[in-house]
C-alpha cells in the first residue's frame, strides 16, 4: 500500500517510487497547476502577498491534495517558509507609542509592502509574557469582524513577543461612527467577550473612515455573567459607577457605560467625567446625573462603599445642558447608555436599532460581520441621489472632527 492509500498495483508504479511521498504527490497533482490564488485560499493569506521565488513548486510537492485537510504542523511550516513569524519580514519605521509592557512601532511588511503596526511586548526572564498579551492574542485569533483590528502575525523571540496588526491611524482621538463602535462591540458580546477598556485611544480609524476596536489586553472571554472579575479595569474616565464602587459582578453593561462617555465626547469634543481619583470620578458622575437613590439605583443605600464617601445630595441635570448640539434621539440614546444600574443600560445590539440611527436606513442592520459599514454607505450614495450628504466620507471630513481634549493627561 502506498503512502497515499493506493496499492502499488493500482498506482502503476514501482515500490521505489511509492516510498517517495514527494513523487506520489507530484503524480497526484500533475494535472492541476497550483496558482498563487490556490495557496492564498489554502493558507488564508491576503490576496496581495508576494510569495518567495520557487515557493509554488515547493508547496505543490509537500502539500497534500487540495481535497484533503492540511495538518497544523504542515500549515505552520508553510507559513514559516513564506516569512510569517520572522522579524526580518518586517521593516521597523517610526515609534508610535510606549506603555508599561509594550512599545508600538509603525512598520512595513516585505510580504505585501503594506504598512503594519508592530506591538513589541517585552518578556521578563522569570515571568514570561504578560497575561494581557496572552489574553489579547487568544481573543483576536477568534474575533474576525470588520470593526475589530486584525492580528496578522505573531513573532516570538527570547526577549520579546511581537504582535503584527493592520496599520490604522492610532491614538488620534477621532470620535466618529458610533454605529461602527456598537457593531464591533455587539459582535464581541455575542461571543461572550467583554472588552473592559473602551476609551478613545482604543478606537482606531483608517483613511477610509473604518473604525475598529483595538487593545484587547484587558478583555475577557468567559461565560457571562460571572463573579470572578476584577474591578481594576477600564480607564478611570470611562469606568461605570458600579465598578468604581468595587463591584466585580459585572457583564456586558460594563462596556456600554464607556460607549456613553465616548458618545458624549464625540458630540462635545471634551470628556464627560474627567476625574483624577475614584472619589473625584464618582463626584463628577453624581453632579451631572444626580446622587443615586433607592428609586434610581435600588440597593445603593445599603452599599458600604457608597456610604463611606458620604456624597452630597446632587440633583440630576439634563444632559442636553452639557451637550446642546445633541438632538432628542441622541439624548435618549445617551441616557440609556449612562444608567446607574448595570442591567438597565441598553445593550449594543439594541442600541444599533435605536431611532438615532434611523437615517442610515434599515439595510445597515443586515450587514455581514466582514462587511464594512463605510463601504456600504458609499455604495448607497452611488446608487441613490437622495442619500443625505453626510453619507459621503472622505479623509478630510473624518480628520476635521478631531477631539481637542488633552487625552494624554488621562488618568488610568
Amino acid at each position: 500500500m502506498g503512502s497515499d492509500g493506493e496499492s502499488d498495483q493500482a498506482s502503476g508504479t514501482s515500490s521505489d517510487e511509492v516510498q517517495s511521498p514527494v513523487r506520489v504527490r507530484m503524480r497526484n497533482n500533475h494535472h492541476r497547476r497550483i496558482s498563487n490564488e490556490d495557496i492564498n485560499k489554502r493558507l488564508s493569506l491576503p490576496a496581495d502577498i508576494r510569495l518567495p521565488e520557487g515557493y509554488l513548486e515547493k508547496f505543490a510537492m509537500n502539500s497534500p491534495p487540495f481535497d484533503k485537510p492540511m495538518s497544523r504542523r504542515l500549515r505552520r511550516a508553510s507559513l514559516s517558509e513564506i516569512g510569517f513569524g520572522k522579524l526580518e519580514t518586517y521593516i521597523k519605521l517610526d515609534k508610535l507609542g510606549e506603555g508599561t509592557y509594550a512599545t508600538v512601532f509603525k512598520g512595513r511588511s516585505k510580504l505585501t509592502d503594506n504598512l503594519v503596526a508592530l506591538k513589541e511586548i517585552r518578556l521578563e526572564h522569570e515571568e514570561g509574557a504578560p497575561c494581557t498579551a496572552i489574553r489579547e492574542v487568544s481573543l483576536l485569533k477568534d474575533l474576525k469582524h470588520a470593526n475589530i483590528v486584525t492580528l496578522h502575525d505573531i513573532i516570538h523571540t527570547d526577549k520579546c513577543l511581537t504582535l503584527v496588526f493592520e496599520y490604522l491611524v492610532s491614538d488620534c482621538t477621532v470620535h466618529i461612527f458610533l454605529f461602527q463602535l456598537l457593531r464591533g462591540l455587539a459582535y464581541c458580546h455575542r461571543r461572550k467577550v467583554l472588552h473592559r477598556d473602551l476609551k478613545p485611544q482604543n478606537l482606531l480609524i483608517n483613511e477610509k473612515g473604518e473604525l475598529k476596536l483595538a487593545d484587547f489586553g484587558l478583555a475577557r472571554a468567559k461565560s457571562v455573567p460571572t463573579k470572578t472579575y476584577s474591578n481594576e479595569v477600564v480607564t478611570l474616565w470611562y469606568r461605570p459607577p458600579d465598578v468604581l464602587l468595587g463591584s466585580t459582578e459585572y457583564s456586558t453593561p460594563i462596556d456600554m457605560w464607556g460607549v456613553g462617555c465616548i458618545f458624549y465626547e464625540m458630540i462635545t469634543g471634551r470628556p464627560l467625567f474627567p476625574g483624577s481619583t475614584v472619589e473625584d470620578e464618582l463626584h463628577l458622575i453624581f453632579r451631572i446625573l444626580g446622587t443615586p437613590t433607592e428609586e434610581t439605583w435600588p440597593g445603593i443605600t445599603t452599599s458600604e462603599e457608597f456610604k463611606t464617601y458620604n456624597f452630597p445630595q446632587y440633583k440630576a441635570e439634563p444632559l442636553v445642558n452639557h451637550a446642546p448640539r445633541i438632538d432628542n434621539d441622541g439624548h435618549d440614546l445617551l441616557s440609556m447608555l449612562l444608567q446607574f444600574e448595570a442591567k438597565k443600560r441598553v445593550s449594543a445590539e439594541d442600541a444599533l436599532r435605536h431611532s438615532y440611527f434611523r437615517s442610515l436606513g434599515e439595510q445597515v442592520q443586515t450587514l455581514a460581520d466582514s462587511e464594512y459599514f463605510t463601504s456600504f454607505l458609499l455604495a448607497q450614495r452611488q446608487t441613490s441621489v437622495h442619500q443625505p450628504a453626510f453619507f459621503v466620507f472622505s479623509a478630510a471630513s473624518i480628520f476635521s472632527v478631531k477631539v481637542k481634549s488633552a487625552i494624554q493627561t488621562m488618568s488610568t
